[in-house]
């Protein structure tokens, strides 16, 4: 991981009415706005993996199961030519992960078996008939197949001894006794959407295709890292990981490694101080490229585009004035193909060894619905044919192709329900700092909205706060719009996508140089029209619930506020998150002993008693990133302070899940209306 983010995305208790986005036109008749019951006709294409021969694209679809309350996965597969589309599998496993093999005959894929843990299997593409190829105790992951497909590696976590100090006395036969004590002794010892984490690290294994028991290839106390990636001779194969003394301490300083097939220890390819990672070796062996960075102890540093020969001399930057963070990386004949986010989207672009950029597709989405955040997944094919998740404000993840010139759309999941519901128009602007900084936004109008006719506004924010939001579908946005609000959401600076300098713009000082875009941008839609300035509200989750919370210790030019998972004490979070070697040497530059009061500045507890502003707080029961403590401290200050509030909790979520579930994710949004109809100017 190169970089922690706070983000990324039914009630406990409600006793509120339920808000227009819940409620039917009729009786009988749909409503022709989008509803929290709608959140369940959703089906959303993820992970596109295109053949070699780029014939075929084997993908992920994402259902809404109205009995299970969860999106459930199954793999499709569409011929490149026809469009043409079928199911390939499906069932209770929730199978993911499907990856060819290198002749493109047969599909690795994940899938659950019933009563135990995720396997491995394979599909052989004429026949139809999958085999199970291994029994594990854990899931596997980062599937890779050997160049000759007779292979394949993976990851999987290898479960270790729990520490222990002392002992119970000995339990007389048939006592029911309470569990063992739980000791711990790492860092990390709990992971967001993991819960608290088993003693044990993950290894790389190799199985032989046609099934077989495994061999595990490393060992050690140290977690080995996907994606995996062969050598054309099938001798070798690349991971990256921190193998260092002090890599508890110093999380951000992996290596690429070289990991003999055969036997052998891994050897390190790189040599620096800063995360270098995701290996991929070019196709006649000759080089590798990764993606990495020098570590300036900054809260953000994108990643920077690099190709070594094989023994690990030569190191080069690729593309250097290309100024955008790249993520993924993959070889074409001779060129690379990588994808980053660009200006509030996410764009696939090749770059050529002379370091020359070209776009490829620039309509990429992330497989997400609830907020407008900038992704994507794709995948490559040797002809240089592109699959990717493609999609728009108006329309959520679908499958797309493109082989050197148009984007070719490939499914519709969703066209017919949603094109008989009005959405609200995405209008994009920008908005000027200030200090004549540019703030990238983007305004949602209601379905109904009138031209020349003002409107109350919601100014929602995003988290990260190293991320960013574009021009991509959003449930929650479209929803505060079916209600009757328009919806305001801006990449204030600190954003990704825009450049190493616009995101340096809250180095060591967010929350608070963030406030000036954020009202500026305000103050635009407003003079736009559009926005009603007496009926003004605000929400954000995690960062953007920082920010939420930031922002009503400031004006109290709102009034209503949701903070979302939001940090409110600095030194809290950073010895309580799951972060604790990132966020306080990172983000605070400092430990909360040695800067006391640089950690109080920037927190927004520090502001409670400036706070008219009632305020919902949000958080997931089950969050680790923004643990639920600091929701807790912020709604019992502003409950002594004497602010209208209320707490709510989403049973079972984390941080990155709290709208996971659709019914939850209806029932978060309904709340928040709730509480902004309840102080809204009529």
């Amino acid at each position: 991981m190169n970089h922690w983010k706070l983000f990324v995305g039914a009630l406990l208790v409600s006793t509120a009415p339920l808000s227009p986005v819940m409620a039917q036109s009729g009786e009988d008749a749909p409503s022709t706005v989008l509803t929290g019951a709608d959140l369940f006709n959703f089906s959303v294409a993820s992970d596109p993996q295109i053949s070699p021969d780029g014939r075929q694209i084997a993908y992920v679809r994402m259902t809404a199961d109205p009995l299970k309350d969860r999106m459930a996965p199954s793999i499709w597969l569409i011929d490149v030519a026809t469009g043409q589309q079928r199911p390939l599998v499906t069932g209770p496993g929730g199978p993911s992960s499907p990856r060819w093999s290198p002749d493109g005959k047969r599909l690795a894929y994940v899938s659950a078996v019933e009563g135990g843990s995720p396997q491995l299997f394979v599909r052989w593409m004429d026949r139809g008939d999958s085999v199970r190829v291994t029994g594990l105790p854990d899931s596997p992951s980062d599937i890779a197949w050997s160049p000759d497909g007779r292979r394949i590696a993976y990851v999987m976590r290898v479960p270790g001894d729990e520490p222990k100090l002392g002992s119970a006395p000995p339990k007389p036969e048939g006592a029911q006794w309470a569990n063992p004590l739980q000791v711990i002794d790492k860092v990390t010892y709990r992971a967001d959407g993991a819960g608290y984490l088993q003693a044990g690290f993950d290894h790389i294994f190799l199985v032989d295709a046609d099934g077989g028991a495994p061999r595990r290839l490393t060992s050690g106390s140290f977690d080995h890292e996907g994606p995996l990636s062969w050598t054309p001779d099938g001798r070798t194969i690349l991971f990256s990981a921190n193998l260092k003394p002090d890599w508890e301490i110093n999380a951000v300083d992996s290596e690429v490694y070289s990991l003999p097939v055969d036997g052998g220890a891994p050897v390190a390819l790189t040599r620096r101080n800063g995360p270098d990672q995701s290996p991929r070796v070019s196709p006649d062996g000759r080089l590798i490229a990764f993606i990495g960075y020098d570590d300036r102890g900054k809260g953000y540093e994108q990643n920077h585009l690099y190709v070594m020969n094989r023994d690990g001399s030569g190191v080069r930057e690729l593309a250097p004035g290309l100024d955008r963070s790249v993520d993924r990386l993959d070889w074409a004949g001779n060129s690379l193909v990588v994808g980053y986010e660009e200006g509030g989207s996410y764009r696939v672009s090749r770059v050529g060894l002379d370091g020359r950029v070209s776009s490829l597709a620039s309509s990429v989405v992330g497989s997400g619905l609830d907020r407008p955040y900038a992704g994507g997944s794709w995948s490559v094919a040797r002809d240089g044919s592109v699959a990717f998740t493609s999609g728009n404000t108006q329309s959520p993840a679908d499958v797309s192709v493109t082989r050197g010139g148009s984007a070719r759309r490939l499914t519709r999941l969703n066209d017919l329900w949603l094109g008989a519901k009005r959405l609200g128009e995405v209008r994009a602007f920008t908005a000027k700092a200030p200090d004549g900084g540019q703030v990238p936004s983007w305004l949602v109008l209601p379905p109904t909205y009138q031209p020349g006719t003002r409107v109350p506004m919601i100014l929602e924010i995003h988290g990260g706060p190293y991320s960013s939001y574009g021009p991509t579908f959003s449930t929650d946005d479209q929803l505060y719009a079916a209600a009757g609000y328009a919806v305001l959401y801006t990449n204030p600076r600190g954003s990704t996508g825009y450049g190493q300098r616009f995101a340096d713009g809250i180095e060591k000082t967010y929350p608070g140089t963030d406030s000036d875009d954020l009202m500026a941008a305000v103050d635009a839609a407003i003079a736009q029209g559009v926005a009603d300035p007496e009926n003004l509200f605000v929400t954000g989750g995690s960062g953007g619930g920082v920010l939420t919370a930031w922002l009503v210790g400031k004006t109290n030019r709102f009034r209503a506020a949701a903070a979302q998972k939001p940090v409110i004490n600095w030194t809290s979070m950073a010895l309580t998150a799951d972060g604790v070697p990132f966020f306080a040497k990172y983000w605070m530059g400092k430990l909360p002993w040695q800067d006391p009061q640089g950690y109080w500045a920037r927190s927004p507890l520090s502001l409670v008693g400036n706070v008219k502003t009632p305020t919902l707080v949000v958080v997931g029961s089950e969050d680790y990133r923004t643990p639920v403590s600091e929701a807790e401290q912020y709604y019992a200050a502003l409950k002594l302070a004497g602010v209208p509030t209320t707490l709510v909790k989403v049973p079972g979520a984390s941080h990155g899940g709290l709208t996971a579930r659709p019914s939850q994710s209806a029932a978060k949004a309904s709340a928040i209306l709730a509480w902004f109809d309840r102080y809204r100017k009529r």
